[in-house]
């Protein structure tokens, strides 16, 4: 019957939830999310940015933040795009990468251990 919903199966990628994870960490809950939900992206950088220089007296002398953006937004996109979709090959459509590239971030970034690291 045509009409009815084929049921979806789920993926690998089924249980990866980082507001989750947050929550069992008790790193993160539902009036925080709301607020963080009303910034920007960019606020949120800037803010976070902030927060981490407060305590070396907003000195971030050492560290080339300009250089590290690109790869922190891609660790972010990375781990997103597998909370997100259902499995590997979704998420590689979902980033629109070619396989071999995706297997290659996809060691680099370690998702996987990330949503899977301290579940005990």
């Amino acid at each position: 019957m045509s009409w009815k919903r084929k049921r979806q199966r789920k993926g690998r990628n089924a249980h990866y939830s980082i507001a989750n994870k947050l929550r069992r960490e008790r790193r993160s809950h539902e009036e925080f999310e709301v607020m963080l939900s009303s910034l920007s992206l960019e606020e949120v950088i800037a803010l976070k940015l902030e927060l981490a220089s407060k305590p070396v007296n907003n000195r971030l002398y050492g560290i080339n933040i300009w250089s590290a953006l690109p790869d922190i937004a891609r660790d972010a996109a990375f781990k997103f795009a597998y909370s997100a979709t259902r499995s590997h090959k979704e998420a590689m459509r979902f980033l629109g990468m070619a396989p071999l590239y995706f297997q290659k971030f996809k060691w680099k970034y370690d998702p996987i251990s990330y949503f899977t690291e301290n579940d005990n």
